[in-house]
């Protein structure tokens, strides 16, 4: 187990970047689920899929493409990783949307959402651990961090605090577990890092770990 968690042998660095990125989608649709507020891109995402008529997964992957193209003049050079998590997570939320029912009590509520918050701090740890390129949107964060030169909680505030709004105007669900998520991710996934024994100071993969730092994506997930 500890050689899968650390070794920089590429097959199995991809392996665990695509369960990362799955269990991802899976703690988003358990969040979903929850109906009790969500992260705020995730309430972006469902504002706009109860517009559009879209999917929740399908709108995810729509803004992961509109953020990476906001990449392009921050000079962002997205990874491997970088890709796989703008289509993969989309894709697997949908797939956790179809196979988990919604919570009606609210017991069911807070369990569902915690355990999807959980699930999201061990499936960011895994796929970053992995070393293969942030998220769009942790790479939009950096890249306006190094181009304004303002600190990361500003900018990652400011990009969350319009997205939240834009989503519940779209009619996404915000509510307590929006506030939980903000409060509790970092934290968690600090722990889920330790334990997966992530290196965020690590000379080769320093330049792809920034964005966990931040919120976290979720470090996003999308």
């Amino acid at each position: 187990m500890r050689s899968f968690l650390t070794t920089q042998n590429l097959p199995i660095r991809l392996l665990r970047l695509a369960i990362g990125l799955a269990l991802y989608g899976v703690a988003i649709a358990l969040m979903i689920r929850g109906n009790i507020g969500a992260s705020p891109w995730d309430v972006f995402s469902q504002g706009l899929s109860r517009t559009t008529g879209i999917s929740f997964g399908v709108c995810t992957i729509i803004i992961s493409g509109v953020v990476l193209f906001l990449w392009i003049p921050l000079k962002q050079m997205p990874g491997v990783g970088t890709v796989a998590n703008a289509i993969l997570v989309g894709l697997f939320a949908d797939m956790g949307l179809a196979l988990i029912p919604q919570a009606n009590h609210l017991a069911l509520q807070v369990s569902s959402f915690v355990g999807g918050l959980v699930l999201l701090a061990f499936a960011t740890a895994l796929y970053i651990g992995a070393g293969l390129g942030p998220g769009p949107r942790d790479g939009l964060m950096t890249g306006l961090v190094r181009v304004t030169g303002r600190p990361v909680w500003l900018i990652r505030t400011g990009i969350e605090l319009c997205v939240v709004v834009v989503g519940f105007f779209l009619g996404g669900v915000v509510g307590a577990g929006t506030a939980a998520f903000a409060l509790g991710v970092g934290p968690i996934t600090q722990v889920a890092l330790r334990w997966l024994r992530v290196d965020l100071h690590g000379k080769s993969r320093q330049s792809t770990m920034v964005n966990v730092v931040s919120p976290l994506e979720p470090a996003s997930t999308d």
